[in-house]
C-alpha cells in the first residue's frame, strides 16, 4: 500500500466555495458601480459649477444690457438737445437777452445731466472723428475726397455713436475720406 505522504494529487483542491465566488463577483460589481457613480457625481458637480458661472454672467449681462432698447430710444433726446443748442444763432449766443440766456443754459444743463446719467449706466459716446472706419462701430453715409488724411478715415460725424458696456448701442453715422483718383 502506498504511503499517503508520497501520493501526489494532480488535481488542484478547490478551496473556494460557491458562496465566496458570488461574494467576490458582487464586490466587483459594487466597486464598478461605485466608480460609475463617482464619475457621474463629478460630472454633475462640474455641470452645476458651469451652470452657476453661466447664470452669473447672464444676470450681469441682463443688468448691463437690459436697458439697451430704452437707452437707444433715449439717445434721440440727447441728439435733439444738441441740435437745439447748435441751431441757436451766433448773435443770440454772443449778446443774449436774460430770458434767452436762461433758456440756453437750461438746455445745456439738461444735456450735461442726461449725459452723466447715461455714463452712470455705462453708456458712452464714441469718439469717431479721425478714427479709421470700422463697420462694427460706424455706419458710412457718404465718402468725401480728402488727401489730408489716409483713405478710410472718418472725417465727418453726422450722428454720434454710443456703446453700452463693450457692445455698440448705436453706430456712429459718418462721412469717410476717399483718396482722389489719379489724373
Amino acid at each position: 500500500m502506498p504511503d499517503a505522504k508520497t501520493t501526489e494529487n494532480t488535481e488542484p483542491v478547490n478551496t473556494e466555495t460557491p458562496a465566496r465566488a458570488e461574494t467576490e463577483a458582487f464586490a466587483q460589481d459594487l466597486q464598478r458601480e461605485n466608480a460609475e457613480l463617482k464619475d457621474k457625481l463629478l460630472r454633475t458637480l462640474a455641470d452645476m459649477e458651469n451652470l452657476r458661472r453661466r447664470t452669473e454672467k447672464e444676470v450681469a449681462d441682463a443688468k448691463l444690457y437690459g436697458i439697451s432698447a430704452f437707452a437707444r430710444d433715449m439717445l434721440s433726446f440727447v441728439d435733439n438737445a444738441g441740435r437745439a443748442l447748435a441751431n441757436v444763432p451766433r448773435e443770440l449766443r454772443e449778446n443774449p437777452e436774460p430770458s434767452i440766456k436762461t433758456l440756453i443754459e437750461g438746455i445745456e444743463l439738461t444735456e450735461r445731466d442726461f449725459q452723466a446719467r447715461l455714463a452712470r449706466h455705462k453708456i458712452k459716446k464714441m469718439d469717431a472723428l479721425g478714427a479709421k472706419f470700422d463697420p462694427n462701430l460706424h455706419e458710412a453715409l457718404f465718402e468725401m475726397p480728402d488727401d489730408s488724411v489716409p483713405s478710410g478715415t472718418v472725417v465727418k460725424v453726422v450722428e454720434d455713436g454710443y456703446t453700452i458696456g463693450d457692445r455698440v448701442l448705436r453706430p456712429a453715422k459718418v462721412g469717410v475720406s476717399r483718396a482722389r483718383p489719379e489724373a
